[in-house]
């Protein structure tokens, strides 16, 4: 069997790791949090870069066609 002091040493060894982990834990709970709101950013940017495409597209279907524009289609 392992001596008092071999014991008292596991044990703050377990402890110190126990708490480590729920450090390392509540960091990654976090983060999650933190790629999710990027990801919701990104997403709404996605959205309106493409709102803001359709109307530069609605904007130049718009435009009178000229001879360059005949010639580049």
């Amino acid at each position: 069997m392992a001596a008092p002091k071999q014991l008292d040493q596991i044990t703050e060894k377990v402890e110190r790791l126990l708490l480590r982990h729920e450090e390392l834990q509540r960091t990654n709970a976090l983060l999650v949090e933190q790629v999710h709101a990027l990801q919701a950013e990104r997403d709404s940017l996605k959205s309106r870069l493409l709102a803001a495409r359709a109307r530069i597209d609605a904007l130049l279907e718009r435009l009178p066609v000229t001879e360059e524009r005949k010639e580049r289609s």
